[in-house]
């Protein structure tokens, strides 16, 4: 079954909210500096690092389970208090759900790499802007959107996913991502705003 468009886009939103808050607060632990392994292994193309020292196992340790909570725990809140939206949702159990947001989760997340794989093969460094104004520009909309698309994809890979849905996503998405940005920048998780 399609899912409403509109419904399916604040579902998926609300989710990533609550997998976002989970995973700041995770970022900003002692514990999870530990897990502050590179993905790459140090591993290197044309002399240059695979995806740099920013991107590690430690993103991954919370950001897919957390997505896969948030995306059981509000089905299991619509179940109790708005049952009648589920059906503009697609046909899944609560475990189901919760599968499904883990997939999204690491979507999400692999989403991410493609870019910083670019960015510094381009000698840009983690957490840095590159220089020039179109470059700045277009490094700012591909952070904003990478990992978003990586969560589409990985969802229209499993559930019907309608391009309207995408579409309010990517008009959405962007202004959360940033807005979590800016929060892991005054945790001191991030090196800049955005």
């Amino acid at each position: 079954m399609r899912p409403d468009p509109l419904v399916a886009a604040l579902f998926l939103t609300a989710a990533f909210v609550v997998a976002g808050l989970a995973h700041s607060a995770w970022l900003r632990t002692a514990f999870s500096r530990r897990l502050m392994l590179p993905l790459d292994g140090g591993l290197r193309v044309r002399g240059r690092r695979l995806f740099g020292d920013n991107k590690t196992v430690r993103g991954f340790v919370v950001l897919v389970p957390a997505a896969a909570a948030a995306f059981a725990g509000l089905f299991a809140t619509l179940s109790t208090f708005a049952p009648e939206r589920l059906s503009d949702l697609w046909s899944l159990s609560a475990g189901g759900y919760a599968a499904l947001g883990a997939w999204a989760g690491l979507g999400f997340m692999i989403g991410e790499l493609p870019n910083s794989f670019i960015k510094r093969q381009l000698g840009i460094a983690p957490g840095r802007a590159p220089r020039g104004s179109l470059a700045a520009t277009a490094c700012f909309l591909a952070d904003r959107l990478d990992s978003i698309i990586g969560m589409l994809v990985a969802i229209s890979i499993v559930v019907p996913t309608p391009p309207a849905m995408w579409l309010y996503v990517l008009l959405i998405g962007p202004g959360i991502h940033l807005a979590f940005s800016a929060l892991l920048y005054r945790l001191g998780v991030k090196a800049r705003a955005a």
